[in-house]
Order: C-alpha cells, then sequence, then structure tokens
C-alpha cells in the first residue's frame, strides 16, 4: 500500500476522534451541570448514562491506537504477521466493549426516552450498538482472514 493512502487513514483517524474528545470535554459536563440541576430521580438516570459515556470512551480511544499501530505495520510492511492479528483482537474486544456497555445501559435510554418523551434517545443508543457491533464483527473477519493468510504465506515459504 502507498504510504500517501496510509497517511490520509491516519489523518482520518485524528478526525474521528477530535469530536469525541470535544464531546467528553465540553459537552458531557454541560449536560452533567444540568443534570443536576434537575430533579433527583432523573439526575441518577442521567449520571448513569454519562458515565457509560466516559467509561466507553476509553476503549473507543483504544481502538484507535490500535488502528493506527495497525497502519504503522502497514508502512513497515509488516500487515501479515502475528502482531496486525493481535492489533484486530483488540479492536474488536474494544468494539464488543462498547457494545456491553451500551447494551446494559439501555433502560437509561429507555428511562429518558419514556420521561422527556423523546424516542429518539433510545434510537441513538441503539445505534451506537450496531454501530459497535457492525465494528467488532469486521474486525473478527479481518482478523480471521489474515490469519488464514499468514498461513497460507508460511506454507509458501516452506514450499522450495
Amino acid at each position: 500500500m502507498k504510504r500517501g493512502s496510509t497517511t490520509f487513514l491516519k489523518i482520518a483517524l485524528f478526525l474521528i476522534g477530535i469530536p469525541i474528545l470535544a464531546l467528553c470535554i465540553f459537552v458531557l459536563p454541560l449536560i452533567m451541570k444540568d443534570a443536576g440541576e434537575g430533579s433527583a430521580e432523573m439526575a441518577y438516570v442521567l449520571y448513569g448514562i454519562l458515565t457509560i459515556m466516559y467509561v466507553s470512551a476509553i476503549p473507543f480511544y483504544f481502538a484507535l491506537y490500535q488502528a493506527f499501530i495497525l497502519l504503522s505495520y502497514i508502512d513497515k510492511n509488516k500487515a501479515f504477521s502475528d502482531i496486525s492479528v493481535k492489533a484486530l483482537k483488540k479492536i474488536k474486544n474494544c468494539a464488543t466493549t462498547i457494545s456491553i456497555l451500551f447494551v446494559a445501559g439501555m433502560p437509561l435510554f429507555y428511562i429518558v426516552g419514556e420521561v422527556d418523551d423523546a424516542p429518539g434517545v433510545i434510537v441513538i443508543g441503539m445505534v451506537i450498538i450496531f454501530a459497535s457491533m457492525v465494528i467488532s464483527v469486521f474486525a473478527a473477519v479481518l482478523q480471521r482472514l489474515l490469519q488464514e493468510a499468514i498461513h497460507i504465506k508460511s506454507e509458501n515459504d516452506l514450499t522450495i
């Protein structure tokens, strides 16, 4: 792969990470402040959702870091190696973790949707779950394909 295309993908990773960082730094604290001023029952629900969002940011950024590392391996012509398979496995695990966190938080999204009469809140939670599961399945397929390619490459290297 040309170096320019991996550079573009690395820049895209940074551009993906910036809005989530802005959300965690600027938007979520404002929501926390407003939740503290509202009713006590609703505040606990919103604090639960915000906790899930903050906790899910950790595997999100770890997965972005692993994707960056994977692109670096591609630059170094080490794409067909066990370290690439391990990076894909970590990305798959991070996406699964994010999905599990939001599945656990869906009752909280449901409560907010019912109280505010806003079914869009529930849809947002479901979209995050669906997107995370798609990424997890895609990473698992790539991991399996890469393992098979490494196996075939090692067999070809042994053939005279």
